[in-house]
C-alpha cells in the first residue's frame, strides 16, 4: 500500500468563482457556466502570471 492509498482524500474545496461547493464532474467548479467564466478571464487577459523583468523573449 502506497502513502497516497493511506491519506484521506483532501477537504473539498469551494467553487473559486462562486464559492459553491465543487461538483466532481466539473472540478474545481461548480458548473460548466463557472468553468466557462474562469476560462474567459485567462483569454481576455484579466488573470495575469507575471514574469519577472529580466526574461527576455527568443528572438526568432
Amino acid at each position: 500500500m502506497t502513502d497516497q492509498a493511506r491519506t484521506p482524500p483532501a477537504a473539498a474545496r469551494p467553487c473559486p468563482i462562486c464559492g459553491k461547493p465543487a461538483q466532481q464532474a466539473f472540478r474545481p467548479f461548480c458548473s460548466p457556466r463557472c468553468r466557462d467564466v474562469d476560462l474567459n478571464r485567462w483569454l481576455t487577459g484579466r488573470y495575469v502570471v507575471p514574469g519577472r523583468d529580466d526574461d527576455v523573449e527568443d528572438p526568432e
